[in-house]
């Protein structure tokens, strides 16, 4: 059994400007070797000469600190519509776009590139006809990316089920249904990135807001588990604190067992907290990030 305990780096965002500061805080303080690195930080936005530079940076200092980038993965300023947009010219750009995190990946030996699925819009959310053409359109986007992948000598590409119909997979039975649809045909394997604090909140069936369901239904389909404390509401990226653990149900055990009695022997589980820029908030991020990682390290199945 193979369980590694990353770190999502998108709290690093406006905090770390240096990918030798954020790294040296990963492997000397964390003691962590395994990071899914944020597009926030190191972006296909940039232009060529630039986005050069800072692979480079960022390919020097992982080894360095001997850091495996297991994953990079879209952020907080990626929640768009992209490969599911209504305009082609569009849609055109984040092909381009995707297909230079590829490059990136390829760059800094990391195996996969990961994000959410795509998002529809109001209009064509509400309209049945105009939304399958959106979600067919959304998984041939996503086809072109694989292939490409593919040939770069990417292992596979991850995509991760949200929380309400357009932002897609929210749902347990929406979710199986896409991941089936996209592996089929696909010249490239997709896996899945599931979240534990994700979710349909207005959902009939209790298992589509129950973690622990989610992990049982797709044990063997995941590749990674986002990781936060989750409370009732589902809202927010809360860290596995004393105060936020009282309340919360994540727990590590738990976690682990069922993928295991559910027949996943081997999964990234990635920390992906965030935190707001108040204060005592932004004071205390190191320190709570710190302690999110000490509270997992207990358990005997993380490396």
């Amino acid at each position: 059994m193979s369980f590694t305990l990353g770190i999502n780096t998108g709290f690093a965002v406006n905090r770390f400007c240096e990918p030798r500061h954020l790294f040296c805080f990963i492997k000397e303080e964390l003691n962590l070797s395994h990071i899914q690195l944020s597009t926030d930080l190191l972006s296909p936005y940039y232009d060529q000469k630039l986005l050069k530079q800072q692979v480079k940076k960022f390919k020097h200092e992982r080894k360095r600190y001997s850091l495996n980038i297991s994953s990079i993965f879209t952020g907080a300023y990626t929640r768009l519509n992209h490969l599911a947009h209504s305009d082609k010219e569009v849609q055109k750009f984040w092909i381009r776009w995707f297909k230079s995190l590829v490059d990136i990946s390829a760059e800094l030996e990391c195996p996969t590139i990961g994000s959410h699925f795509g998002i529809f819009s109001y209009s064509d959310n509400d309209n049945f006809r105009l939304k399958k053409i959106r979600r067919s359109q959304n998984i041939n986007n996503w086809h072109i990316i694989g292939n490409y992948a593919r040939k770069s000598g990417l292992t596979d590409i991850i995509w991760e089920p949200m929380s309400i119909p357009r932002e897609q997979g929210e749902t347990i039975s929406k979710c199986r249904k896409l991941q089936t649809d996209v592996n089929f045909n696909s010249p490239i394997p997709f896996k899945l990135c599931i979240d534990v604090d994700h979710g349909e909140l207005t959902s009939k069936n209790k298992d589509d807001i129950n973690p622990y369901a989610w992990l049982k239904n797709f044990a063997k389909d995941l590749k990674v588990v986002h990781l936060k404390q989750s409370l009732k509401d589902k809202g927010g990226h809360w860290p596995f604190t004393k105060k936020y653990n009282a309340k919360g149900k994540i727990i590590p055990k738990k976690v682990i067992n069922t993928l295991i009695e559910n027949g996943c022997h081997k999964a990234e589980l990635v920390l992906e907290l965030s935190f707001r820029e108040r204060n005592p908030i932004d004071l205390n991020v190191l320190k709570e990030i710190k302690q999110s990682v000490n509270f997992w390290k207990k358990n005997k199945h993380i490396t």
